[in-house]
């Protein structure tokens, strides 16, 4: 019995290391695009990676946020305090997160419009409020950002923390099942292959020009990845269209150009969104209807059986 209680605190224990690297790593990509006083990005990955963490193994591996929240911000932060109350913020959003999920019952599979809704509404929008009001008023407080500075940063952190859920979770819970939506043959594996370089290569195409208007090119290709693969290519599509858009923002290159911060996070930010949204949202609609197709298929099967079967009455 004793063995047994070793192996189950060593499995947890390899589990929340595991988080916390997974997340440092994470952090350390997304510090690459900070925008406001080296600490605060318009994509957070980490946030996406703890809230994934938490609906595959549960509440228990919150240390492993903590823990590479901790590592993250120790070199970053202005004061001790800062570091700890950051920390804590970064950990209760995906936690908060993950118990409102719970309680909406979602489900991983994003296979329904009700979870999609739930995970931007109370995953993104809603959990991220925490870590985005906590983090900023820590940097107001410790004197490492101006008061008129506060709403900015607010809403960098806010809906950088958001975009991490929406664009980094949706493809951890596709990398985690691994599934191809149907038996993948050589002309499915074409389609997918075209499916990725079109996307690259319309997502630099207008993330390179000044035109703003040339970011919706990306659409046609959210669209088709939803409509064939459902989450299993809106989710990698997604991820790819907001990575190049914020580098783009980051360098202030093509539509991002020549304008400042405020506008850009308006541009890059609404983009991301309705990208997001509209990736996560037509993937659930079509795999709630391919599942609805699917059901009557059976219904109609089981009832032609059970008509085969009744015997025709003597008279």
């Amino acid at each position: 019995m004793r063995n047994e209680e070793i192996r189950r605190y060593a499995s947890s224990a390899l589990r929340i290391l595991a988080v916390a690297a997974v997340y440092y790593g994470s952090a350390r990509l997304g510090l690459l695009q900070q925008l406001v006083r080296g600490q605060v990005t318009p994509l957070w990955p980490p946030t996406g990676v703890a809230l994934a963490a938490l609906l595959f193994f549960g509440p228990r591996v919150w240390p492993g946020i903590a823990l590479g929240a901790f590592l993250v911000n120790f070199s970053i932060g202005p004061t001790a305090f800062a570091v700890l109350a950051i920390v804590a913020g970064n950990t209760a959003a995906p936690v908060c997160a993950y118990l409102m999920l719970r309680r909406a019952g979602f489900r991983q599979e994003l296979d329904r419009l009700r979870d999609v809704l739930a995970l931007v509404f109370l995953g993104a929008l809603g959990g991220m409020l925490v870590s985005s009001t906590v983090g900023t008023a820590t940097l107001v407080q410790a004197g490492a950002l101006e008061p008129e500075g506060f709403w900015p940063a607010w809403s960098v952190w806010w809906t950088g923390d958001a975009m991490g859920v929406l664009v980094v979770t949706p493809f951890l819970l596709v990398l985690r099942r691994a599934r191809w939506p149907v038996p993948a043959g050589p002309a499915r594996w074409a389609e997918a292959t075209a499916l990725g370089l079109c996307t690259l290569g319309l997502t630099l195409l207008a993330t390179s020009t000044r035109n703003s208007s040339l970011l919706f090119l990306v659409f046609p290709c959210l669209i088709w990845a939803a409509f064939r693969f459902q989450l299993a290519g809106a989710a990698p599509c997604e991820l790819l269209v907001s990575t190049l858009a914020i580098t783009a923002a980051a360098g202030q290159l093509g539509p991002f150009a020549g304008r400042d911060l405020f506008a850009n996070m308006v541009t890059l930010q609404a983009f991301n969104g309705v990208t997001a949204l509209t990736a996560l949202l037509m993937a659930a609609v079509i795999t709630e209807r391919n599942q609805t197709h699917e059901e009557i298929r059976r219904v109609c099967a089981r009832l032609a059986e059970i008509v085969a079967g009744i015997e025709p009455r003597d008279r």
